[in-house]
């Protein structure tokens, strides 16, 4: 944005501007650079550009809070699950249908580009555990966020071109967790296409699926591929002469006895007067067992404090 001739009041609301984070600061700073534009004839066009942003930035900043009504879902809200997956990909790619295929969120599915103007979240139960899956706007999308998709546990790179791939990567560098290629819309592709671009991804050791939301072919794969991508173990607690509890609790391999209490309870934790388990680190139903005690994937861990 020019700044030619302008006084220091101007110039240091245009820094501001650019430095914002947020619409709602672009738009405080922006309103003051129209007001310290000169009102001259030489300054007309600068100011009318000024006006004009300021038009659409109050209109994409109404756009997504009726978004976030609608939906029921906002950034701010969104909080980490014990394993979160992230949708990422180009506008049309189809992360919406898969979303709404494969969790309990109602993403909007649409032809137009750009239609997902925030991160919704959905709920896939898979096994007995809660994964959560964000739905991110497009990676051109300026409300595109690269913080959820950094520090998700496992990021789905939706395609429909192979070239798409090495694209997507620019905008998520510092993306920590496992990737996933998801080619979707392969409902849209002969036989022979299809085994081609299978051949390409295999060939350089992608870790992949192919997808059609729209028949539903290889779905329910992809939800095993998504489970698959955790490193968890799942412990089942049971409170004396009662039954296990139908969800289990998620925490990392080879953790022990303690650690599942700690996740429980930090006060619990102290105040652990006996533990019995069941299952397949247990020599034998309802053994006792010490707090060094490693669980394995599927245990029934009984807790008895003071």
């Amino acid at each position: 944005m020019a700044s030619t001739n302008q006084s220091p009041f101007y110039k240091k609301a245009e820094e501001n501007f650019l430095s914002a984070k947020t619409d709602e600061e672009r738009l405080n700073w922006l309103e003051e650079m129209i007001r310290e534009c000169p009102k001259h004839k030489s300054s007309e066009k600068m100011l009318a550009n000024l006006k004009t942003r300021r038009i659409k930035l109050v209109e994409k900043i109404e756009r997504i809070k009726k978004s976030k009504k609608s939906s029921g879902s906002s950034q701010e809200t969104i909080k980490k699950y014990d394993m979160q997956v992230a949708l990422i990909g180009e506008t049309n790619s189809g992360k919406s249908s898969i979303i709404s295929s494969i969790t309990n969120a109602n993403s909007k599915v649409s032809e137009n580009q750009f239609s997902t103007q925030i991160p919704i979240q959905g709920i896939m139960e898979y096994s007995g555990v809660q994964i959560q899956i964000i739905d991110l706007p497009s990676v051109k999308n300026e409300n595109f966020d690269v913080g959820i998709a950094n520090t998700a546990d496992l990021n789905l790179l939706v395609i429909t071109e192979l070239s798409q791939i090495e694209e997507i990567k620019k905008f998520i560098p510092k993306a920590a967790g496992k990737k996933l290629i998801v080619f979707n819309k392969i409902d849209q592709l002969n036989e022979k296409e299809k085994r081609k671009i299978s051949e390409n991804l295999r060939s350089k050791k992608y870790n992949f699926i192919m997808i059609s939301c729209r028949n539903k072919q290889n779905v329910e794969e992809l939800k095993e591929k998504i489970f698959q991508s955790f490193n968890i173990t799942r412990v089942y607690l049971k409170e004396p002469g009662k039954s296990p509890t139908d969800k289990p609790l998620i925490i990392h391999p080879n953790s022990t006895i303690l650690d599942v209490a700690k996740k429980i309870s930090k006060q619990m934790a102290q105040n652990i007067k006996g533990v019995h388990i069941w299952g397949p680190s247990s020599k034998f139903p309802n053994q006792k067992v010490g707090l060094s005690h490693i669980v394995k994937d599927k245990d029934i861990v009984e807790f008895k404090t003071r």
